[in-house]
């Protein structure tokens, strides 16, 4: 079990930080269309690097776990939200749903150990 809980932190994180910093160009395309500003899509990036980065001092750490990863979930589902309300092909909903899915799995792993 905490092998797969340190795999989920793992892949959340490393997904986070690819598309926040390594893939840029596609966020700023996405926030436009969603109409939120660039203040907007700088605190949301910063918000899911630091939670990234907490989850993954988590794997030492496991007092972290538990608010990061209900946090990045939080930030996940209002991720779904937006994809919705622009009406998005249901291909575009599933890093973000596969993200949601993946940090609700750390914190039910977290609570059971």
């Amino acid at each position: 079990m905490v092998q797969i809980l340190i795999l989920a932190q793992l892949i959340v994180s490393i997904s986070v930080i690819v598309v926040w910093v390594f893939r840029r160009d596609n966020i700023d395309i996405e926030f436009k269309l969603y109409k939120l500003s660039n203040l907007t899509k700088n605190i949301i990036g910063a918000l899911k690097i630091s939670l990234a980065t907490m989850l993954i001092l988590g794997i030492w750490y496991s007092e972290l776990l538990l608010i990061s990863s209900l946090s990045m979930a939080f930030l996940m589902l209002c991720a779904q939200y937006f994809h919705f309300r622009v009406k998005n092909p249901f291909h575009k909903y599933i890093p973000s749903l596969l993200l949601l899915t993946l940090s609700l799995l750390i914190a039910y792993l977290q609570s059971e150990l």
